[in-house]
């Protein structure tokens, strides 16, 4: 894909998406005219850059959805259910060539405007008694009833010239408004004949000679698009500068231990001064760097309205969508893996969570179903709840449903919290026959493989009868972790400040409670389990604990602990090891392994998996 056609690409992906929000708006505000407005213009600017990049389809998708805006805002047409239905289908058209082009398909291969788009698309128009003159491209009524100059580009391209493409409209819906003389509306009203191929594109560059034109200083561009591998790189210079610089702190530190006399002395002064300077610039380097990655969680939860919309209409269920914290930031790489596991979540919900109407006012519940979709930030991680008010999760048919899979046996399991995490396994549903929109046993697992891939957790909260809420945890920024560093059997490892509470003195004897030792802390009594012993290094003496913030709060003992640290995070890619997610250097050099997070919040457990 050459650079133009990419840059295109890009800008319209993301009017694209805009236009399904807008329209999704338009639906529940009908006399919105500046949501109206928008959605026209989106179409409008997509349609001139696909008619430069030579998109037949898309441009014809957009020219039919325009002259229905157009009739929408001019009052000709109302706004009605059919008209966004056949805008949504006209922006989902044009959202998936946009995706077909971004992922390496040839313009020439994308497929052709549907015959059923585009029935949808004019019988939205002429619904209102707008006949179909009155309504098809090249009106001389639409153009001339349209508030502004660019209501030309609506006319036709087989009525302007003999080779099909309208070049003046295109040239026009590119060029800064302005910027061009302004067409005489009633030369488009009682023009007598089309102008020839040859006198349009004299027009086109007579105007492109124009004074106007060139005393026209270019609008200043406030950003610029930069490559994610590049960025990626850069961002991973910026960590290790950073983790040279604090080596070299220490070196330092070492070093001022010695004795320096004479010449020496004003030498290790300017030093230290500059290794100093230099870790500072190095650390603003890599925070400003992962500044650029991180984006706002409300460009994906703006692509959730319009998919609850249709999936709740094939369900014949009745649902609203509400979304809270649309601006909280995470690392761009998040936000790209969290569509397919939100959207398991939400078709989950929808699904199995979600009554009928019917069902809903049996149980004295509204008819009117709501499913919330929030993200705020929580000390260095985002938080992420997917929650709805339906029927909520039977901890106990969970139970019988596993162990009738032989996921578990029958001593697993035994609390609520843990029943609940069941629908996390492969191959675990509760439906008997499988859907088109969930019953595989394959969707939940998808979304803790995904969440846990970026050192995330999640976990699940049920009321039977009032609905349920999942929670996920995740790292703001994935090269970067907050950890405090410990040892065990003389490892070091470290542990994400997420989970951590404090750290307590652990006595030589402890209480025990069913075979599990117990320490009593702030008045409650919490296990106490051997970080070692769980990883598998050899049995040592462990008199530090530390308070693990969990579901269910415990204590993992330790050797010692050795401060804490802002580790740049390396992933394990070849081999896995449970309860470890990924590498890291100290300041002193040393290899450091980094703990799950997911392994923490579930208590230090490695299931093993039984064979059915």
């Amino acid at each position: 894909m050459d650079d133009m056609l990419k840059e295109f690409v890009v800008e319209a992906l993301d009017l694209a998406t805009n236009v399904e929000e807008h329209l999704l708006s338009l639906e529940r505000n009908p006399g919105d005219m500046n949501t109206l407005n928008a959605v026209f213009r989106s179409f409008h600017t997509i349609k001139g850059g696909a008619g430069f990049m030579n998109l037949s389809a898309m441009v014809s998708a957009c020219h039919l959805t325009e002259n229905l805006f157009d009739a929408l805002r001019t009052g000709q047409v109302a706004v009605t259910p059919e008209a966004i239905e056949a805008a949504l289908e006209a922006s989902g058209f044009v959202a998936d060539q946009l995706t077909a082009l971004n992922n390496g398909v040839p313009p020439e291969q994308l497929s052709t405007m549907p015959k059923a788009l585009e029935a949808m698309l004019t019988d939205a128009i002429e619904s209102k008694g707008v006949s179909k003159k009155a309504a098809a491209p090249a009106t001389p009524q639409v153009a001339a009833t349209a508030p502004e100059p660019v209501a030309v580009s609506t006319s036709s391209p087989s009525a302007n010239n003999t080779d099909g493409v309208d070049w003046e409209a295109y040239y026009r819906a590119v060029t800064p408004a302005g910027t061009l003389p302004e067409p005489v509306a009633t030369a488009v009203a009682t023009a007598p004949k089309a102008p020839s191929a040859k006198e349009e594109h004299e027009a086109v560059k007579s105007s492109l000679s124009s004074t106007d034109v060139k005393h026209t200083t270019p609008a200043k561009e406030e950003s610029i698009r930069i490559d994610a591998v590049k960025l990626n790189v850069l961002l991973e210079v910026a960590g290790e500068s950073v983790q040279a610089a604090n080596q070299a702190a220490v070196l330092l530190e070492k070093l001022s231990q010695f004795k320096f006399d004479g010449q020496a002395a004003p030498l290790m002064a300017a030093l230290t001064e500059t290794l100093t300077r230099a870790s500072r610039y190095s650390t603003e380097l890599q925070r400003a760097t992962l500044a650029t990655r991180m984006q706002p969680v409300g460009r994906l939860f703006q692509k959730f309205p319009r998919l609850v919309r249709e999936l709740a209409r094939d369900l014949g269920k009745e649902v609203d969508l509400n979304i809270e914290g649309a601006e909280t930031e995470v690392d761009r790489v998040v936000v790209d893996s969290l569509y397919d596991p939100l959207v398991h979540m939400l078709r989950n919900a929808l699904d199995h969570g979600i009554e009928t109407a019917e069902e809903r006012l049996a149980s004295n519940k509204t008819a009117r179903s709501t499913i919330s979709l929030k993200a705020w930030q929580e000390a260095s991680s985002v938080m992420i709840e997917v929650s709805d008010d339906g029927k909520g999760m039977d901890a106990q048919r969970l139970r019988d449903k596993a162990i009738s899979k032989g996921l578990i046996n029958a001593h697993d399991a035994r609390t609520d919290d843990e029943a609940f995490q069941l629908v996390f396994l492969p191959g675990f549903s509760t439906k008997e026959v499988a859907s088109s929109v969930s019953g595989r046993g394959v969707g939940m697992d998808v979304v803790k493989t995904a969440v846990e891939r970026h050192r995330g957790a999640i976990r699940i909260s049920s009321e039977l009868g009032k609905g349920t809420t999942f929670l996920i945890r995740l790292p703001i920024e994935l090269s970067i972790v907050p950890t405090m560093l410990v040892r065990t059997d003389g490892a070091s490892l470290a542990l994400p400040m997420a989970t951590v509470q404090r750290v307590v003195e652990l006595p030589e004897t402890f209480e025990s409670v069913g075979g599990q030792p117990v320490l009593r802390d702030l008045g409650r009594p919490l296990p106490v389990k051997s970080l070692g012993k769980v990883l598998g290094y050899m049995p040592s003496s462990e008199r530090v604990g530390i308070v693990i913030a969990a579901p269910n709060p415990y204590i993992l003992s330790v050797d010692s602990v050795d401060g804490t640290a802002d580790l740049v995070i390396k992933p394990l890619t070849c081999i896995s090891t449970p309860g470890i997610t990924g590498t890291a250097r100290s300041a002193e050099g040393e290899l450091v392994l980094v703990t799950s997070l997911s392994f923490l919040i579930d208590g230090c457990k490695v299931r093993e998996m039984m064979t059915a």
